[in-house]
């Protein structure tokens, strides 16, 4: 991804929705050409010349101290991901030039303590997934769940790919539109927190050539921090569940974060993880032969 051009295309994205009204200008005389604000009015809120910040919207964040960025994410109210995000495309800029380093690259697996990590958890769905999405390992629960993005061609299974190339995920997720927003949204924010690692470079090629879906929200520029909440799946086996999940990522395995889906004690949906987890007993998901019917 041109690095500059992603600079630009986020301040210009941040600055265009966020109107004079909301940000607390008096509207001045004479007809507008933007709907958003201008530059001299962002400059004039971080309390920057409209010189320096016309630099940082090119593409230019090389040399930005924290402060200014501070200053910016309060002129543009950013949220916490914004903000962070915008940290992360700083930080690249000021690497580059510098001599790389030698980089941990995403490891395909998990070690055997976080596999057993995952077993022990046998009241619920968990898994781990790499900032690519892939789908690097689970519990029994957590295949059972995933079952329909098993029946697809990827391998690893990759839950990107299986929300925008999979006709299953749209009977799957109650709510496809806000589970594709808030994929693109993830995979947004882990591309600025991981700006070299070309295989997630390659899925959102990938997913932008295939998918208007996604190349309509990839442009949006919008990220997301995701780490509790409450999602619905429709199982094809034991229908509707309403499932609250807690993110945690591992710190001792970059690029790794494990998620856990526990029910409500005592719903319906406890229920049926316990009915799923039958099931699941008399199958193996994990080794289902990739399929090419969508």
């Amino acid at each position: 991804m041109d690095h500059r051009a992603e600079v630009r295309d986020y301040l210009t994205s941040r600055r265009g929705r966020l109107t004079p009204a909301q940000a607390g200008i008096e509207p001045s005389g004479g007809r507008r050409r933007v709907a958003g604000l201008r530059r001299d009015e962002v400059a004039r809120l971080a309390g920057v010349s409209i010189d320096y910040y016309t630099r940082l919207e090119r593409g230019n964040l090389s040399g930005v101290s924290d402060s200014v960025l501070d200053a910016i994410a309060r002129a543009l109210q950013l949220d916490r991901a914004e903000h962070d995000h915008l940290r992360d495309l700083a930080r690249t800029a000021n690497e580059a030039g510098v001599r790389s380093r030698p980089r941990t690259s995403v490891v395909e697996s998990v070690r055997p303590e976080v596999q057993c990590l995952l077993d022990a958890i046998t009241g619920a769905p968990a898994f781990v997934t790499n900032t690519r999405m892939d789908m690097v390992a689970a519990n029994t629960l957590g295949f059972a769940l995933y079952s329909e993005m098993y029946r697809g061609v990827d391998r690893p299974a990759n839950h990107s790919r299986f929300i925008f190339l999979d006709s299953r995920a749209h009977a799957f997720y109650p709510d496809w539109e806000r589970a594709a927003n808030v994929n693109v949204e993830i995979l947004r924010r882990d591309a600025g927190r991981n700006p070299h690692d070309t295989k997630l470079a390659a899925l959102i090629g990938e997913l932008s050539m295939r998918s208007d879906d996604f190349r309509t929200r990839w442009a949006a520029h919008n990220v997301r921090r995701h780490y509790t909440g409450l999602k619905q799946f429709q199982h094809p086996v034991v229908g509707l569940l309403e499932l609250t999940f807690q993110v945690s990522e591992l710190q001792d395995d970059p690029g790794h974060s494990m998620t856990v889906y526990p029910a409500v004690p005592g719903s319906a949906s406890d229920e049926k993880i316990r009915m799923l987890a039958t099931w699941a007993a008399t199958e193996d998901i994990a080794r289902l032969p990739a399929s090419t019917a969508n």
